[in-house]
């Protein structure tokens, strides 16, 4: 099969664990804080005294194992917040934290295998407060731009982090690396990794690489190609 195997799979669908391993890694990223579903329905006031203590509003509520921005709220409040921990623990049993990134909302392709390269950088400008579900699927007011305005420091940087992360991840075949760049201070912050993009002819991942010099089909053949050798290797026996 194409793409990643079940380490890095599960592993990049589970933002807590991404994000312990992205700091062990030394990937900047937004400060966070996470709870289980059984802490937040035994004392929720408390929960949310921890992380006012911890964060200034707003403050991003994401369940941990959750893709397309589902379940997802940016609390400006606490009664917001506590809203949004009993929101976000209807779809996963933890509850991810993350102090607010007022950001750019920038995304970088990677392909390949042990050595992997990663695309332009493209950025999506939201239709809404944030890139929610409502604005990547229903109502198309985003829009993306390719290549990113950045200075050309920042999309190297960028491009170095986004293959840092699918390494860290033991990832293989695709992956497509979401960052945020800090407004005013230009510093890039990890946002997650998805190790199973959207892959349509107008998704961000192949317009990436289309932009990068890969077209659509080639992109396909190379990841089929890598499949195979991912598979080879894998099944390799030791020779003495």
């Amino acid at each position: 099969y194409v793409g990643c195997g079940v380490l890095g799979s599960a592993v990049g669908m589970d933002k807590i664990y991404a994000k312990i391993i992205f700091e062990k890694a030394g990937i900047p990223q937004a400060d966070y804080l996470y709870f289980t579903r059984k802490e937040i329905a035994a004392n929720i006031d408390s929960v949310a005294d921890r992380i006012e203590e911890k964060f200034r509003y707003p403050i991003f509520v994401k369940p941990s194992n959750a893709g397309s921005s589902v379940g997802v709220t940016k609390a400006h409040d606490k009664n917001e917040l506590k809203e949004a921990l009993i929101y976000a623990a209807k779809y996963d049993r933890k509850v991810l934290i993350e102090e607010f990134i007022n950001g750019r909302e920038v995304e970088c392709a990677v392909l390949g295998n042990d050595d992997p390269i990663a695309s332009t950088v493209g950025e999506i400008i939201p239709g809404n407060e944030f890139y929610d579900y409502k604005a990547k699927y229903i109502d198309n007011s985003s829009k993306i731009k390719i290549p990113a305005d950045l200075p050309e420091e920042t999309i190297e940087e960028i491009r170095d982090y986004a293959v840092k992360a699918f390494k860290a991840l033991d990832c293989a075949g695709l992956s497509r690396v979401d960052f945020f760049v800090h407004k005013e201070t230009g510093r890039v912050y990890i946002n997650e990794i998805n190790t199973m993009p959207g892959f349509t002819s107008i998704s961000m991942y192949p317009m990436l690489w289309e932009a990068s010099g890969i077209p659509y089909s080639e992109l396909i053949e190379r990841l089929i190609e890598l499949a195979i050798e991912r598979y080879k290797d894998n099944s390799r026996e030791y020779d003495e």
